[in-house]
C-alpha cells in the first residue's frame, strides 16, 4: 500500500517561518509571492502523487535491464512516458533563467519541489535533479558557447547530464584520478578523453536520446593531486548525430533505487570541451556536487514524510491490545487501535517532530540561496552565501542520517507489516540508505563542517548564524508564550558554543585526529542548535496563526523540545571524551 498526500500546508507553514516574503519581494521573484508559489507546489504535488507514485513500486520491482550486446539501458515500464510527462509540466525548468527556457522562479521552488518527486519516486527524481545540477554548473562556469548549446536542451529536458567523478581506485581522494584528456590536434578546446569512472547515476538510459556528462579528468601537463584536475563536457551523441565512444560497461546491483541506473562508464577516446580553466575542474564539480548534496539531504525529509503517512495510516487501522488508560479503550471492539499505545505514539511524533525540523531547515536554507542570488545589498548577499556553504553539509548530513532512522522507526510502528512489501516501508528504508554514502559521505560532510566551514573567513558564518540565534532570544525572552522555547534555544546554543570552542576547536588544534574522532557528533549537534533555532522561529508563528493548525504545531514542537533535542547532551558528553577509546586499540586488535 502506498500513502501519501503532499505536505502543503507545513511548507507554507515552513516557508512563511524560514521569511520567505523576503525573497517574493526582491524584483526578480515578483511573479512569485507565497500565494503563488504554493499554488505551483499544489499542482506539483498533485501530479507526483497520480503519476510518480503510481510507478515507484513497479519501478522497484522491474529495476532497470543492461544488454551487454548494445551496451544500452532500459528503464521500467512507464517511466519514459512519465519522464515525458514531468518535462511537459516543466517542473524541471521552472528556476532557470528565461533567456535559456526557464521561467526564472526562485530556488526555494526547486527545494521544495525536490521533496515531493522524492517522496514519491527517488530513483526517477535522480534524474532531473543531476541534471539540474549541471545546468548550475554551466550556468556559473561554462563558455557563451556552451551555455546556447547545452542549456535550453537540459532546462527543457531534451537531455539529461551526469557527473562522473568516480573511478575504481579513487572516491573520497579524487586527487588519484587517472582519466586523462589530451588535446586534439587542430581543433581548439576539443580533448580525447580515455579512462573509467564508476557509479554513474544515470549514466546510461533511454528517457532521452542524448545525455550531457560532466567529467573529471587530467591535462597532459597536470600537477599530482587535486590541483591537477580539470573538467569537461562529454555528450553521448556528438553536435552531428554520431555516437561518442562514451559506452555504459555494467550497471552495479544495489540494495534499493532499483529503478536508477548506476553505471560503469568507460570513455574510449571520447570527444570533450574543457568548461572553466584548466586545472581548476574542482570548482565547477563541486559548484554541481554542492547543488546535489543539498538534493540529498531532501531526501532524508521526503522518505520521512511518507513512511510517516504510511505508519500513520497503518496505527489508525491496526487493533492490538487494550489501552493502558481506561477512558480511551473502545468497548465496541475487542481491542483498541495501536495509535492509543504511548510507545507507538513515541515512534510516530519523533518521526514527525524530526521532520519537520529538518523540512523547518531546508526551508531556511532555500531562502538563504535565493537571497544569495538575488539581494540588492552586497553584504547581505554574501552573509547568505556564507551560511549556505557553513550549513550545506549539515543539511546533507543529518538530515541523511535522521532521514534513515525515520522510515526505520516508522516501520518499527507497523510491526512486521512494515516489513513487507504490503506497506512500502521496506522500499523506502533501502533507498533511504544510499544518501548517507552518496554526494560525499556523511563523516566526509561532517569533516568538511569542522576543517572547512567553520574556520572559513575567521569563522564568519559561525558568528552571522550565532547573532541571530541570541537576537531571537533577545527578542522573545519576555514573551510568557515562548518562555520554555526560548530558554532551551539559549540552552543549546551555549552548549554548541562552549563545545565548539573549549572542546573541538581547543583540541583539534593540538591534535587533528581529535577534531575527526567526534567530527559526525558535533554535525548531529550543530544540526539539532539549528533546528531548535528555526522551530523556535516557527513556535512564534504558531502563536500568532492561532486556530487547530497553530495549536497542533505548538504541540509537535513541543514534542521536539523535550524528546528529541535533549540527545545535545550525549551528543556533548561523546565529544568530550575525544579519540581516546577508539584510538586505543591497535590495529591488530581492532
Amino acid at each position: 500500500m502506498q500513502i501519501y498526500k503532499a505536505p502543503i500546508a507545513d511548507i507554507r507553514f515552513a516557508l512563511e517561518s524560514a521569511g520567505y516574503s523576503r525573497v517574493a519581494a526582491f524584483e526578480a521573484f515578483s511573479d512569485y509571492d507565497l500565494d503563488t508559489l504554493m499554488g505551483i507546489l499544489d499542482e506539483a504535488g498533485k501530479f507526483c502523487t497520480k503519476e510518480m507514485l503510481a510507478l515507484n513500486r513497479t519501478g522497484d520491482q522491474e529495476g532497470v535491464k543492461y544488454d551487454p550486446v548494445t551496451l544500452s539501458v532500459t528503464m521500467p515500464k512507464g517511466f519514459k512516458e512519465l519522464y515525458t510527462k514531468f518535462c511537459e509540466g516543466e517542473y524541471a525548468s521552472m528556476v532557470h533563467p528565461p533567456e535559456y527556457g526557464g521561467h526564472g522562479a526562485p530556488f526555494t521552488l526547486a527545494f521544495m519541489l525536490s521533496e515531493l518527486t522524492t517522496a514519491t519516486n527517488k530513483s526517477f527524481s535522480m534524474c532531473p535533479g543531476l541534471t539540474q545540477g549541471l545546468v548550475e554548473a554551466l550556468m556559473h562556469y561554462g563558455s557563451d558557447a556552451q551555455k546556447a548549446e547545452y542549456l535550453p536542451r537540459l532546462i527543457r529536458g531534451a537531455v539529461t547530464g551526469t557527473m562522473c567523478l568516480t573511478e575504481p581506485q579513487c572516491g573520497t581522494d579524487l586527487g588519484i584520478l587517472t582519466t586523462r584528456a589530451t588535446p586534439v590536434e587542430g581543433r581548439a578546446g576539443v580533448y580525447s578523453v580515455t579512462g573509467t569512472k564508476i557509479w554513474i547515476t544515470f549514466g546510461e538510459h533511454d528517457l532521452t536520446d542524448n545525455i550531457i556528462h560532466l567529467v573529471l579528468a587530467r591535462l597532459p601537463d597536470a600537477p599530482e593531486g587535486i590541483k591537477g584536475i580539470s573538467t569537461f563536457l562529454v555528450p553521448k551523441l556528438l553536435a552531428d548525430g554520431t555516437r561518442n565512444p562514451v559506452f555504459c560497461g555494467g550497471l552495479e546491483h544495489k540494495m534499493g533505487i532499483h529503478a536508477s541506473p548506476t553505471c560503469v562508464i568507460n570513455l574510449e577516446g571520447a570527444e570533450g570541451y574543457l568548461v572553466g580553466e584548466p586545472h581548476q575542474g574542482m570548482k565547477v564539480m563541486f559548484k554541481m556536487m554542492n547543488a546535489a548534496r543539498l538534493t540529498v539531504g531532501i531526501e532524508g525529509i521526503a522518505l520521512s514524510e511518507i513512511s510517516y503517512q504510511t505508519a500513520l495510516a497503518f496505527a489508525k487501522d491496526r487493533r492490538q491490545m487494550r489501552a493502558l488508560d481506561p477512558a480511551k479503550q473502545d468497548l465496541s471492539a475487542k481491542a483498541d487501535n495501536i495509535l492509543v499505545h504511548p510507545d507507538v505514539r513515541r515512534m510516530l511524533l519523533n518521526v514527525r517532530a524530526s521532520t519537520e525540523g529538518m523540512r523547518a531547515l531546508s526551508a531556511w536554507i532555500a531562502v538563504h540561496i535565493d537571497v544569495a542570488h538575488s539581494h540588492p545589498d552586497v553584504k547581505v548577499r554574501e552573509e547568505a552565501e556564507e551560511l549556505v556553504a557553513l550549513f550545506t553539509p549539515v543539511v546533507k548530513s543529518y538530515c541523511t542520517e535522521r532521514g534513515f532512522w525515520n522510515v526505520s522507526e516508522a516501520m518499527q510502528a507497523c510491526g512486521g507489516a512494515g516489513y513487507t512489501t504490503d506497506w512500502s516501508i521496506e522500499q523506502y528504508l533501502r533507498d533511504m540508505r544510499i544518501a548517507l554514502i552518496y554526494e560525499g559521505t556523511n563523516h566526509i560532510q561532517a569533516l568538511d563542517l569542522i576543517g572547512r566551514k567553520l574556520p572559513s573567513k575567521g569563522g564568519r558564518a559561525m558568528m552571522a548564524f550565532s547573532k541571530r540565534v541570541t537576537d531571537f532570544i533577545r527578542e522573545n525572552r519576555d514573551d510568557e508564550r515562548m518562555g520554555s522555547i526560548v530558554e532551551s534555544v539559549k540552552e543549546a546554543s551555549k552548549l554548541l558554543s562552549d563545545i565548539t570552542m573549549n572542546t573541538l576547536m581547543a583540541k583539534a588544534a593540538r591534535d587533528p585526529e581529535e577534531g575527526g574522532a567526534v567530527a559526525s557528533s558535533y554535525l548531529n549537534l550543530f544540526a539539532l542548535t539549528a533546528i531548535s533555532y528555526l522551530l523556535g522561529q516557527q513556535a512564534k508563528l504558531a502563536h500568532e496563526r492561532g486556530g487547530r493548525f497553530g495549536e497542533t504545531k505548538l504541540k509537535v514542537i513541543r514534542f521536539f523540545f523535550d524528546k528529541i533535542l535533549p540527545e545535545i547532551h550525549s551528543l556533548a558528553a561523546v565529544i568530550r571524551t575525544g579519540k581516546a577509546s577508539m584510538m586505543a586499540l591497535a590495529e591488530d586488535e581492532i
